[in-house]
């Protein structure tokens, strides 16, 4: 009743805001392409050896087509075609803007193999399990810091886990 219709849901409220004014933030698209191109990301992962080392445990452009149909069957590539909006506004500028610093990292992870990945799993599941058992709260906020950093570490360790298994489970 006290508001506009203009601003009655999400779609009306992004027009009306392009109206306002074009340039805006709400329905900025990160264009990731260019970025990538700014911070030289290829030219990085060449000269890391992130490929080479992939190659040499195993993982190359065959096992990857290989994979492909599985992906596919689990529903993968139909869920980001639906959130490409999402991947590109949100995943997109986390994975490309922090590359720079990680990308070393994964290169010396892949040199050691899938040791590294289930050792640092199991240092980011130590990590929850401290904040948890130790009932760490966010200052000044005062909520659970278990809970909400476990938002971002639970995920994160499940991934270096399985990240373990697929490279432990390559044929060299």
């Amino acid at each position: 009743e006290n508001q506009p219709d203009l601003l009655k849901g999400e779609a009306e409220y992004k027009q009306y805001m392009n109206r306002v004014k074009e340039d805006n933030l709400l329905n900025e698209k990160y264009n990731a392409i260019r970025r990538v191109r700014e911070l030289e990301l290829l030219e990085k992962t060449v000269d890391a050896g992130i490929l080479s080392k992939l190659e040499a445990l195993g993982l190359d452009f065959e096992t990857i087509e290989e994979l492909l149909p599985a992906i596919e069957s689990a529903g993968l590539l139909s869920i980001a075609g639906n959130n490409q909006q999402l991947l590109v506004n949100l995943a997109a500028p986390l994975l490309i803007e922090g590359a720079p610093f990680l990308l070393p990292v994964v290169a010396q992870a892949l040199a050691i193999g899938p040791a590294a990945f289930y050792g640092a799993a199991a240092a980011v599941a130590a990590v929850e399990a401290g904040l948890v058992v130790n009932d760490v709260e966010i200052p000044f906020v005062g909520l659970s810091a278990g809970t909400f950093v476990g938002l971002l570490l639970v995920p994160l360790a499940a991934v270096l886990a399985g990240a373990g298994v697929v490279l432990g489970s390559l044929k060299k």
